[in-house]
């Protein structure tokens, strides 16, 4: 397939992506006050549409029966916390691709006060909707993959990329 059966945004080749902005809901809130593990991978999950949207391979990929992508490993570091009605600014770098899997890492910022507050690297993986098994990116979203991977080939790779998880023991 050339070109999907739908609209898809101009590319944004920014180095990384800077393009999802979200807001610390308050039903994202624990009883520590903070905005709960679990809702930092929703809102990083809603940057990974704003990506898939990029190449193509949004909800109109999975609703015209083209494809879908899962999620086959990710990795969540906590960084700072946030609290209700804080502002997001996430950011997302293209770390490697091939003809089937995707691995980026986003990052999580406070909007206005700029620190670090989460990263989430993932590998992800292109699924044939009739198969629901591994298929290749179709040509329209790997011609776009490319290009956005090319842009980010110089970004440094960021520290929370790769971590393996495990206590540190002094010798």
């Amino acid at each position: 397939m050339k070109s999907p059966p739908y609209p898809v945004p101009d590319l944004d080749l920014g180095a990384p992506l800077d393009i999802h902005r979200a807001t610390v809901l308050p039903e994202w809130i624990d009883w520590n006050g903070h905005m709960n593990v679990g809702f930092y991978v929703v809102a990083f999950d809603k940057a990974t549409d704003a990506l898939f949207a990029q190449f193509g391979c949004s909800w109109e990929y999975t609703r015209e029966k083209i494809g879908m992508t899962f999620v086959l490993e990710a990795h969540v570091t906590y960084d700072r916390e946030v609290k209700e009605g804080d502002p997001l600014r996430i950011t997302t770098q293209v770390l490697d691709y091939d003809a089937k899997r995707l691995h980026v890492i986003h990052a999580m910022y406070h909007a206005t006060e700029g620190y670090l507050a989460a990263t989430n690297e993932l590998m992800l993986m292109n699924i044939d909707y009739a198969t629901r098994r591994s298929a290749p990116w179709p040509d329209f979203a790997m011609e776009r993959l490319h290009r956005l991977a090319a842009a980010h080939k110089d970004l440094p790779v960021p520290p929370q990329a790769g971590r393996v998880i495990g206590i540190k023991r002094k010798s």
